[in-house]
């Protein structure tokens, strides 16, 4: 079979971002009236990024928060939620450096997959604004066309990535030892093995415990924009 001499895997949040889209999502539903209590809202979404930046986030409890919003909906319900979100929130967000990025490696055929700790429902459609066509998000459960709040299969989080990534692969009937080369993008300690399992890793907007990881082991260090 014919395939892609090279791999190129990119983080999402603050690595093509310079926002965190999942933290973003929630602030976006306690804004909108779609939370019933903003306070406590707001305050579980500070303490699971704390977590995430100390490298200890629990993906599964986590991936229950986030769910938890949009469990029971009718779907067209959530995805006219999503919609307004991408238009008002992701769009206005897009940087021209990271597109730049992302187009590089699209025109020189390199198979590129979008690999994000954020749940698939709200990053589905970021993927395709950065023209990628295969991500892999966190998924929930679905039954009866309605999510029920439980994660399912494989959370995307640290070695989690490397276990779906591969899974994947599988699915197209590939291993990374197909490749020539497999580049790597992320900014945070959190996707290591993601980072070290790639011929090219790229320390990119990283947050301080990767860029010394970086600079200790001389890999590339490339910064987009300032985050938010």
């Amino acid at each position: 079979m014919t395939y892609m001499k090279r791999l190129a895997l990119f983080d999402l949040d603050h690595t093509l971002l310079p926002i965190d889209s999942d933290n973003e999502w929630g602030r976006f539903l306690c804004r909108t009236g779609r939370v019933a209590d903003v306070a406590a809202f707001n305050a579980r979404i500070d303490a699971f990024f704390e977590q995430y930046k100390r490298g200890q986030l629990d993906p599964a409890e986590h991936l229950r928060f986030v769910l938890g919003v949009l469990a029971g909906r009718p779907a067209d319900e959530i995805e006219a939620w999503r919609r307004e979100y991408i238009d008002t929130v992701i769009r206005p967000s897009l940087n021209a450096e990271a597109l730049a990025l992302v187009k590089k490696h699209l025109d020189a055929g390199d198979l590129c997959v979008i690999v994000t700790a954020t749940n698939a429902f709200v990053t589905r459609h970021i993927a395709e604004l950065f023209g990628v066509q295969h991500l892999l998000g966190a998924e929930g459960e679905v039954k009866d066309g309605r999510y029920t709040g439980e994660p399912q299969g494989t959370i995307t989080f640290q070695a989690g990535k490397l276990v779906r990534l591969r899974e994947w692969l599988q699915e197209q009937g590939l291993t990374p030892d197909d490749f020539d080369e497999i580049w790597a993008y992320s900014d945070s300690r959190n996707d290591l093995p993601m980072l070290e399992m790639a011929t090219h890793p790229v320390a990119t907007n990283p947050d301080p415990v990767l860029r010394q990881t970086a600079t200790e082991r001389g890999w590339p260090i490339i910064d987009l924009f300032p985050l938010v």
